[in-house]
């Protein structure tokens, strides 16, 4: 079990996406906001050292936000290009 008990894991979750050009992302300064082609109850990704693990929703929990995952993937889920 001590193995196991050192293992770093990095999670991450994709709240959305945008593309823009780099010049207009290399004008941004602070306080700029980048708007995200998605909106707020939708589903998002929960990744695993970069690697695809869950979908999840944002739950907000008083001041603090959560992910509750909602359906772990599955590699057929992958293969069917679910995320």
């Amino acid at each position: 079990m001590r193995l196991i008990d050192d293992l770093k894991v990095e999670l991450s979750v994709v709240l959305g996406s945008n593309h823009m050009p780099v010049h207009q992302l290399l004008r941004m300064g602070r306080g700029a906001v980048i708007e995200m082609e998605t909106h707020e109850n939708e589903e998002v990704t929960i990744l695993a050292n970069e690697v695809p693990i869950a979908i999840g929703t944002v739950v907000i929990k008083g001041d603090r936000i959560a992910i509750e995952v909602t359906h772990p993937l599955t590699q057929e889920d992958i293969d069917a290009g679910l995320v």
